[in-house]
This record gives C-alpha cells, sequence and structure tokens, in this order.
C-alpha cells in the first residue's frame, strides 16, 4: 500500500501536464512589475523549454517596469538561452516601460502588437533616499551603457535606446518599428508566429514555427505567491497583522492564535521585505508608534502618546516605500490611509477604555468597600460585626454604633472596617 501511495504521488509531482516536444513554441506570460518573483518565475520557465528542447520561447510581455536587479536578472537569462527568445509587447493597450525596454531589446526578436508603446526607461530612486547630482549621473551613465551595450549587441537603435535612458522618450509600436528598435508589429500571437517562421537567428539556427505545437506554461502555486509577496501592499498588510497578533499574544498570553498568525504574517513580511526596496527607518517608525499605543494604555498622557503615535505610523508608513517612485514599486495610498485610520482608531479606543478604567472607582476587593454602607449586626462599641456588599466583616467606629444601625465604611485596614454611622 505504501509503494502504490509513494508511486502515485512521485507520478502526479513529477510528470508535466502536457506532452511537450522538440521544436514545439513555448510560450510565457510576464504581466505586471519587474520584481524577484516574476524574475524568477521567467528563470525557471526558460530553463525548462531549453531542457525540453523548444524551438522556440515566446514571452509575452506587459510591464510598468520595476527593480533594475530583477530586470538584470531576465535579461541575463534572455542573453544566455540557447533557445531564439521573441519577445512580445502584448495584448493591445499593453506596453513595456522603464525596465522592461532593457527586457526587449535583449531578446533576439522584438515584437509589438498594435496599440502598445516603449519607453521611460530614465532611473529612479526607490525610499527616501535621494541621490545627489554626481550619484544621478553615475547611474544614468551606467544604464545608459548596459542598454546601448545590449541594443548593440542585438543590432538595435542604440541611440534611441540612450534617450530613453536619459530623456525618458516613450514611442508607439509603429515609430519603434520605424526607429529599429523593434522587429515586427503584428496582430496577434498567430500572427506573430507566421511571420516569424523561417527567420534566421545568429547561432541558434532557423525558426520553424508554422504548424508547431504550442505549450503554455502557466505560473504554479508557488510562483503565484512569490509574485503576490514581491507586492509592497501586501508587505505592508501582512506587516500590520504581524505586529498586531504579537501585541494580542503579549496582552493575552496563552491566547495562541493570534500568536501564531502574527509570527507567520512577520516572517512573510521580512521575507518580501529582502525582496523588495524597504527604508527600515520606516519600518523602526511603525514600531515606535505600536510602543506609543501600548504606553498610552499605560501611562495617562490625556492623548498625548496616541498623537504621537499616529503621527508615527503615518510617517513611517509613508517612508517604508517610496510613494511617487518606481511605478509598481510604492505603497498604495488606498492601503495606506485606511491601514493608518484603522490601527490608530483600534489603539485610541482601546486607550480610551483603559483611561477611563483608571478613572473609576474600584469595586472589588478591600478598598472597593470604601464609601458602601451596611448595617451593623453586632454593637460597635469600638468593635463588632457588620453586614456590608453581601458579606461579614470585623469593624470598629469611633463612637458607639448599636446593633441595626446603618454605617458607612471609611476605611480599611489589615481586614478590618473602619466604619461610621451613616448620615440620613
Amino acid at each position: 500500500m505504501r509503494f502504490l501511495l509513494s508511486f502515485f504521488l512521485f507520478f502526479v509531482f513529477t510528470c508535466e501536464p502536457c506532452n511537450a516536444g522538440p521544436g514545439d513554441v513555448y510560450i510565457l506570460r510576464a504581466e505586471g512589475t519587474i520584481n524577484p518573483g516574476l524574475a524568477g518565475s521567467l528563470a525557471k520557465k526558460i530553463r525548462q523549454a531549453c531542457n525540453e528542447n523548444a524551438g522556440c520561447i515566446v514571452i509575452e510581455l506587459d510591464t510598468p517596469g520595476g527593480l533594475g536587479l530583477s530586470m538584470r536578472s531576465i535579461v541575463k537569462e534572455i542573453m544566455a538561452s540557447p533557445v531564439p527568445v521573441v519577445l512580445f509587447v502584448s495584448p493591445s493597450g499593453a506596453r513595456a516601460a522603464s525596465a522592461g525596454v532593457m527586457i526587449v531589446l535583449a531578446a533576439d526578436i522584438a515584437a509589438m502588437t498594435h496599440g502598445t508603446n516603449i519607453g521611460a526607461a530614465h532611473p529612479v530612486t526607490v525610499g527616501d533616499k535621494k541621490m545627489d547630482e554626481t550619484m544621478s549621473e553615475k547611474v544614468t551613465n551606467d544604464m545608459v551603457a548596459y542598454v546601448k551595450s545590449i541594443a548593440t549587441k542585438r543590432g538595435r537603435n542604440a541611440d534611441w535606446a540612450e534617450k530613453a535612458v536619459r530623456e525618458s522618450v516613450s514611442i508607439t509600436e509603429k515609430e519603434a518599428l520605424d526607429l529599429n528598435v523593434i522587429d515586427i508589429v503584428a496582430d496577434d500571437l498567430d500572427d506573430l508566429l507566421r511571420r516569424i517562421d523561417g527567420r534566421t537567428i545568429e547561432g541558434k539556427g532557423v525558426l520553424k514555427t508554422a504548424g508547431t505545437t504550442r505549450i503554455i506554461l502557466k505560473e504554479d502555486l508557488r510562483d503565484t505567491i512569490l509574485k503576490t509577496l514581491s507586492d509592497p501592499n501586501i508587505a505592508y498588510i501582512l506587516m500590520m497583522i504581524g505586529l498586531a497578533g504579537i501585541y494580542f499574544e503579549l496582552s493575552n498570553p496563552g491566547a495562541i492564535f493570534p500568536g501564531v498568525i502574527g509570527a507567520i504574517c512577520l516572517i512573510l513580511a521580512f521575507f518580501s521585505f529582502q525582496t523588495l526596496p524597504v527604508n527600515y527607518a520606516g519600518f523602526l517608525l511603525i514600531l515606535l508608534a505600536i510602543v506609543l499605543f501600548i504606553l498610552e494604555m499605560k501611562i495617562t498622557s490625556y492623548g498625548l502618546l496616541s498623537l504621537g503615535g499616529i503621527l508615527s505610523l503615518l510617517l513611517g508608513s509613508m517612508m517604508l516605500f517610496d510613494i511617487g517612485g518606481e511605478a509598481g514599486l510604492q505603497l498604495s495610498l488606498r492601503v495606506l490611509i485606511p491601514t493608518v485610520v484603522l490601527v490608530s482608531g483600534f489603539f485610541a479606543l482601546v486607550a480610551s477604555i483603559a483611561f477611563r478604567a483608571q478613572l473609576s472607582k474600584i469595586r472589588t476587593g478591600a478598598h472597593g468597600l470604601v464609601g458602601e454602607t451596611g448595617v451593623a449586626q453586632t454593637r460597635l462599641s469600638p468593635g463588632g460585626k457588620i453586614f456590608v456588599h453581601g458579606e461579614l466583616w470585623n469593624a470598629i467606629a469611633d463612637k458607639t454604633i448599636v446593633k441595626g444601625a446603618v454605617v458607612q465604611v471609611i476605611g480599611v485596614e489589615d481586614l478590618v472596617a473602619r466604619v461610621k454611622k451613616a448620615d440620613n
């Protein structure tokens, strides 16, 4: 039985769902921000296609840009691929902006469909650190040299590539074809495969794409999770849930569930942070905000600590990722503002409840008897017993009090109530 189960699991998790064969066209989809999740997914699929002797790899691209390191990783995979790689900016309305420009230029064949654009590749900073003029010039020159070397190797317009970096120029698909930035403008994928059939790729042979089987490599669960975690909005939400969960666990030891969820979310958030341009000054400000909120519950500051916590949370959230930086790498205001409002409102509510509890009269224990009225169960001269708060207490009085008289507790010392005759 165990052998059959092991064989079944091996078969399910190792066999490919498609019948791939040599010379097939492998189609990959690259959509969204260029981040480590997308770079890792594309690298894995390109290698899979190469290992299975694909005849051609087509990457359908639609991106606003992203991280330079992830872009360079994708470019290296494309340039090193022994299988011809075709970059197709599609569908209509798609774009290859910023870092996407270098990826398109690196392909063996670059194509775009109608209604698309390419360009605006000037490097930008992320986080709150602003580059000075000298450093900005160094970064720009480095990117110019990089993109020109790619364009020159592929026989494309290196001058336009430089302008895309230095001047952030952007052009349509027709302009890109006229300027020798791309090779083909195709109506759709079918049209593209017909038009590249028979083309010779230097060092990689002749393309045979007409009538071949198409293998679509979709994202698996792991790739989807990694791409999702590379979203700064997801990372921010995970961090806030993690901090809230840890706080609840510390406030209520033994609850377990909030602590487990909080720990998992924090670990996932830290994983996201290592793939994103994070400013840890912003992260520390958020931690400071949580500390200030907790102190508000312990110390009577009349709202000053809460105000400082709200300000710290807002500034930290704005500094955590760049609000106006690279497209797709910023923290959305639609996520930031509601989160700050909800977290601040929650802690302000808890702090107000704690403050009211501190000011309210003590209702339990010996101190809760002070001010209560009861009935003398025996004659008090000066000692005796009284019935108060549903209990019998030893009591003493400064003046003699007859049995059955109404008395009022004015103090408690060593579990003995000090009383006086109640005012009528």
